[in-house]
């Protein structure tokens, strides 16, 4: 196992993740069910299911594109993503009172996973797989970078997010991936 591929997953999730709509699910979450053992068991079945999937294809791009053309791709990628992470995400309403026959669990997973799709982490998640070329690195080291920045959401409730200046954290994040993403582009120009 790669520690760079680990380490970088991880990292730059969990920055990417704070006060990104799927932490205010976390909180929205926590503060209507007051379960956090199902709501966070939820949060890793989803994350480990979408991220595996984003890793999949990132894996599979680095097969069938040429790697010069894969280079450029991921750089400017990282780069539209550092300019995304600036933008503030806003958390979708969870509807109705109840949990339903999904129960707690069931709900957190599929709000999760519907959350993650086309997300900046799952996009994040597909260009380090493809970037690192390891599948289980990358998804181990972004789920636990998901964990890392929702749990103590769904722990603390909203009293986490406020210690935090998440404008700040949107900017460190901004940096690591606009630093990602020249490296790559300075890689390919001299290649």
């Amino acid at each position: 196992m790669s520690f760079e591929a680990f380490a970088v997953s991880t990292g730059v999730v969990a920055l990417g993740e704070i006060g990104d709509k799927t932490q205010l699910l976390a909180l929205l979450l926590a503060a209507r069910f007051r379960k956090p053992a199902p709501i966070i068991a939820g949060i890793l079945m989803a994350t480990l299911l979408n991220h595996a999937g984003a890793s999949a294809l990132g894996a599979w791009l680095t097969r069938v594109v040429d790697p010069q053309w894969m280079r450029w791709g991921l750089g400017l990628s990282f780069l539209a993503v550092a300019v995304w992470m600036l933008i503030p995400d806003e958390a979708d309403e969870v509807e109705g009172r109840g949990t339903g026959r999904l129960g707690v669990f069931g709900i957190t997973t599929v709000a999760f996973f519907l959350a993650e799709m086309g997300d900046k982490t799952q996009i994040a998640t597909v260009m380090l797989a493809a970037r690192y070329e390891a599948l289980v690195t990358v998804t181990a080291g972004t789920t636990l970078g998901m964990m890392i920045a929702n749990v103590p959401a769904v722990l603390l409730g909203d009293k986490a997010v406020k210690f935090v200046p998440i404008a700040w954290v949107h900017r460190i994040a901004a940096v690591v991936f606009a630093v990602l993403g020249v490296l790559v582009l300075l890689d390919a120009a001299i290649r």
